[in-house]
């Protein structure tokens, strides 16, 4: 679904990366510092790098919970048996800011030194280095492998080498024990059998019922479609269909009289092709001009904006009020025209002849309708670009293909315009409809910008009463008791309309309970959370709390304003979660989630809720919920700055959208991983949006059993 038309369009650049990842691999070189050996003897094996220019690999000899280290895997072999551990002496240290730790890295060329001692005389040394290289430039990182074979020492069975042992060597002998900390532990890897316990615990398990979340492009091109479907019945556009379809026809060319009838029947069936022609590049010319509204949305307000832009509170506000304005236009508060002079340009262009002059066609119907359209291609927009990138263009697409087929099914079939019913106030009713529903929506924007800052100002229950004072006006003006300035006087409301109008009023007694603390379980997502809810008459039986033995921390660090739903105990804030995990020996239940984040509230509303679900968090697991949106500012000695644009990253929601992006490639919401309590990854890959039950207690399961596995 999502390998259409924006993808091509990078598809070059994006397998030109593909194809160039490999080749920044650092180069290798294995020497030995000796090139005779007698059995017995202890040689040091060295691994020379040179990372390509601009380029960098890290060494080892720092803590884990950073970057990748250079992992070397060594072959069982009878020929030799390991001394010590892999050390890279002459490695740069510095101290990286984002993960508060020293690290060491090759930017130029390095040297890892292995100690061994020979025991045979066919001597040979094979394994893999597992390493890491970085960019310079953009901070690009590329995981890279090494396979390596060396065997040449002469070894001899007895008798002695004129060769002395380097200074190097006698250095690696008197180093101290107490520095075996900071280096990396080799462990021989026997390809033939099992790997080693510790090799096992490390490893994070493999979870088959995980997959990465795609959101489903069909239900949003769907709404899309029927959105464009709504805007056809609106005043400005419906009573142009049978115009659109005039002009058609008066573009055939006369049938001379004087043509014999078999030339008289050619030039009909010329006219008939030239009509088809024209009539699906009238429609195609509307997909086009309205697909390139959601192409120029889709990289104005693409994937780099996300978390940002979809939560800033300048954008929602601006969203808000563009709401606001375009629901108040189709109330009948005024109306969002064009300049004149701009659509009668256009509009002389269409006059033309030719296939150039069925594009103009289409875009003044584009403009002139642009008064009823506008206010919903604007809105499908909007709503598409909170962190998307396809989603704008297929939206549109979808929009102007249902905006496009009647007009092109009528200019193809005329006399089919005969079944279609007469204009009437019947559409300033369907517009008005529109306009309410746009009203709805603008609250939505101001919402996510209420989250994200913590203003407080539009909580829980008091959207639910602008949303029921909304659907309710709605619903009164459906069943005829309130009057707009371009309604006709009813004496009677139609069968569709009633049915309309009792369908609102349902919805509107629905939301109420939410008032009192009521679930709402089809508007999660939508609405704020209960979290920010005000007054509940009762908690529920599934509000409870985790098994803590009493030892869980009467605060904890942003919990003033952070809370977890369902009355479950967690963490907002990383070291302090690990840090627990490491006291109760618990394992992680990391969740990357967010306040605009619709997704993140589904699964708490209807996957966290689930007794078998609830239960294995509360007692099992220590929940840390990290917000990627949230723009509270954190102390300066929290600030981190991003390896991918050298910015300094202030606040929370930055800072733990870097930490999630650098940790697991991921910036999507929502993230659940599980972690034991060093941090480690029990089970891979994590999941995103999981809406089946058992697959998600299946995850959570296979997490426990690793974890018992790690501790055993």
């Amino acid at each position: 679904m999502k390998k259409i038309f924006i993808i091509l369009l990078f598809f070059n650049i994006l397998t030109l990366k593909a194809q160039t990842g490999k080749d920044k691999c650092s180069d290798w070189e294995v020497k030995a510092s000796k090139s005779e050996a007698k059995v017995g003897d202890e040689v040091i094996i060295s691994f020379f790098v040179t990372p390509k220019p601009n380029w960098y690999t890290y060494a080892n000899g720092f803590e884990e919970g950073g970057p990748k280290i250079t992992e070397f895997n060594f072959k069982k072999n009878a020929s030799y048996q390991l001394i010590g551990k892999v050390e890279s002496p002459g490695a740069e240290s510095f101290q990286d800011p984002i993960f508060e730790m020293t690290i060491r890295k090759f930017k130029k060329r390095g040297e890892f030194k292995q100690k061994i001692k020979i025991l045979s005389d066919n001597f040979k040394i094979e394994g893999t280095i597992d390493y890491q290289t970085c960019s310079d430039k953009d901070n690009q990182c590329i995981p890279c492998e090494y396979d390596f074979s060396f065997s040449q020492i002469a070894v001899k069975a007895d008798g002695k080498t004129d060769q002395k042992e380097p200074e190097d060597t006698k250095a690696l002998n008197k180093k101290d024990s107490s520095e075996a900390k900071n280096t990396t532990q080799i462990t021989p890897v026997d390809t033939t059998s099992k790997k080693s316990n510790e090799t096992v615990k490390n490893k994070p398990v493999n979870f088959e019922g995980a997959e990465k979340e795609e959101e489903n492009l069909f239900l949003f091109a769907l709404g899309a479609f029927l959105a464009g479907l709504l805007a056809l019945l609106t005043p400005c556009v419906y009573p142009m269909i049978p115009m659109t379809v005039t002009l058609f026809m008066k573009g055939d060319r006369p049938i001379s009289p004087q043509a014999s009838a078999e030339e008289q029947i050619q030039q009909q069936a010329a006219n008939r092709r030239r009509g088809i022609v024209k009539a699906l590049i009238y429609g195609g010319s509307i997909i086009g001009i309205y697909g390139l509204l959601g192409l120029l949305a889709s990289l104005a307000f693409g994937i780099e904006f996300n978390n940002d832009f979809s939560t800033h509170w300048a954008s929602n506000l601006l969203f808000f009020s563009i709401f606001i304005v375009f629901g108040l236009s189709f109330l009948g508060m005024f109306d969002i025209v064009l300049p004149s002079s701009f659509v009668n340009k256009i509009d002389r262009k269409a006059d033309g002849g030719g296939y150039g002059a069925v594009f103009f066609m289409a875009f003044t119907l584009v403009l002139v309708s642009f008064s009823c359209t506008a206010p919903i291609a604007g809105s499908i927009i909007m709503l598409a670009t909170q962190g998307e990138v396809i989603k704008p263009l297929i939206g549109m697409i979808a929009y102007a293909s249902a905006f496009a087929i009647p007009f092109t099914f009528f200019a193809l079939f005329p006399t089919a315009m005969k079944s279609l019913p007469k204009s009437g106030g019947w559409l300033n009713t369907v517009k008005v409809f529109l306009g309410f529903l746009e009203l709805a929506l603008a609250f939505k924007f101001l919402s996510t910008a209420d989250l994200a800052y913590h203003w407080g100002i539009l909580n829980r229950d008091v959207f639910l009463s602008l949303w029921i004072a909304v659907f309710g006006a709605m619903a009164m003006y459906l069943f005829g008791k309130i009057q707009l300035p371009h309604d006709t006087k009813l004496d009677k409301i139609s069968v569709p309309r009633a049915v309309t109008a009792i369908f609102i009023t349902a919805f509107t007694v629905y939301m109420i309970p939410g008032l009192w603390g009521a679930d709402l379980k089809l508007l999660s997502g939508i609405i704020p959370p209960k979290t920010t809810q005000e007054f509940i008459v009762a908690q529920g039986n599934n509000q409870s709390t985790n098994t803590d033995n009493g030892d869980f921390p009467s605060t904890v660090k942003y919990g003033d304003f952070l809370k977890l739903p369902h009355g479950l105990k967690g963490f907002f804030d990383y070291e302090e979660g690990v840090a627990y995990a490491k006291k109760v020996k618990k394992p992680i239940f990391l969740d990357f989630t967010g306040h605009g984040c619709a997704n993140c509230r589904k699964m708490e509303e209807y996957i966290w809720v689930k007794p078998e679900i609830l239960n294995i968090l509360k007692n099992d697991y220590v929940i840390i919920s990290l917000y990627t949106d949230d723009k509270t500012e954190l102390p300066e000695k929290d600030w981190v700055t991003s390896k991918v644009d050298g910015k300094v990253k202030k606040s929370m929601g930055k800072i733990n959208l870097h930490f999630e992006a650098d940790k697991f490639s991921n910036i999507a919401q929502p993230y659940y991983a599980l972690l034991d309590s060093e941090g480690n990854l029990l089970v891979s890959p994590p999941v995103g949006y999981e809406p089946d039950v058992k697959i998600f207690e299946k995850y959570l399961k296979a997490g426990l059993e690793a974890f018992k596995k790690v501790r055993a």
